[in-house]
């Protein structure tokens, strides 16, 4: 940063700027931390040394010292968590209605609105780069650009079927309903990535926006969809006017996805990501929303599990992404292990 050139590249200097900040952020919170370790260690001695009602006093204060040490321990250890590839990456959410007709447009709009509460709740930015309605109601598939530090290595745990167990709002004899949606997260690739895509492989379909809009968006066809021939995968985008721009913003989609797949074929495993959803029904969710008969989240992989459905279906879903990184670690395998031991 030093350098006498070094403004002379205004974007490549920001992302330099952008990196080390987020060293500066990593390593200062392990700093801080070992700065209040030697506190700690400093008040030991003191409870050792002191007696009667002073000695009481000083432990108390240790107790309370040690129990915020553990909260951020906790964290500490969550962001240890998060050492891939593109974990610090934007993240390119995708939601798809699946098995239950309207209720399961519904339930993808209720998992929209829940992405975009988890995303302000973390303090990232949300870009909608497609949304397309159901016939009724709700949306039959939706695709979010969440922009921020860590985003993919966080939203990356929601990749699955999400099964939901409801008395439903559109049956008239009020029976309960289960719906299915499944969730795609990947990671938006940065130029340092090359994915070469022939426009031999390429269909790109324009077409008017749909849905909400103001002057110029609706009347032009500026919507784009852009369909990879080979692999049968189709990307869309109509957030903005320009045709061009929606057409760039398809192209980062595509290229991230098909990145995504070739990772996925060096590693054999193609299970773990799109196989892992498997068809959108019945066996296949990773987690259950039950509200009727009674009111429970629960996350089929970890475990975890809570009563507070309208938080959750708020954006509060940190406990079940933390508890998914964390059975990701050998040492947190075992279930009896506790961040107290």
């Amino acid at each position: 940063m030093g350098a006498p050139t070094f403004w002379d590249n205004q974007i490549a200097a920001q992302k330099h700027i952008a990196k080390v900040n987020g060293l500066k952020r990593a390593i200062g919170g392990l700093v801080e931390f070992n700065k209040k370790l030697g506190d700690v260690d400093v008040m030991r001695e003191l409870v050792e040394a002191a007696s009667g009602d002073e000695q009481e006093m000083y432990a108390k204060e240790l107790d309370t010292t040690v129990a915020g040490l553990v909260d951020e321990l906790d964290k500490l250890e969550i962001q240890s968590f998060l050492s891939g590839q593109f974990d610090k990456n934007n993240a390119i959410l995708s939601i798809q209605a699946g098995a239950g007709g309207t209720e399961s447009n519904d339930w993808a709009d209720m998992l929209f609105r829940m992405y975009n509460r988890w995303a302000e709740r973390k303090g990232y930015e949300v870009e909608i780069q497609d949304v397309q309605a159901g016939d009724q109601a709700g949306i039959s598939k939706a695709t979010l650009l969440i922009k921020g530090e860590n985003a993919y290595g966080y939203a990356k745990a929601e990749r699955g079927v999400h099964r939901l167990v409801r008395i439903s709002p559109f049956d008239a004899n009020k029976r309960r309903h289960t719906s299915f949606c499944a969730v795609d997260v990947v990671a938006e690739i940065n130029e340092d990535i090359q994915i070469e895509v022939p426009e031999t492989e390429i269909r790109v379909d324009v077409y008017r926006s749909s849905g909400k809009g103001g002057q110029g968006v609706n009347t032009t066809d500026s919507a784009v969809r852009i369909t990879h021939i080979p692999t049968g995968i189709v990307v869309v985008c109509q957030n903005e006017r320009s045709q061009i721009k929606n057409r760039a913003s398809a192209m980062n989609v595509l290229k991230a996805r098909l990145y995504e797949k070739k990772l996925d074929e060096q590693r054999t495993e193609m299970e773990k990501f799109y196989g892992e959803k498997g068809e959108i029904g019945w066996g296949s969710q990773i987690r259950s929303y039950v509200l009727q008969p009674y009111q429970m989240v629960k996350d089929l992989r970890t475990g975890v599990d809570t009563s507070d459905t309208q938080g959750v279906l708020d954006g509060d879903l940190d406990r079940f992404i933390y508890a998914w990184l964390r059975a990701g670690c050998p040492r947190h395998r075992n279930k009896d292990i506790k961040i107290e031991d």
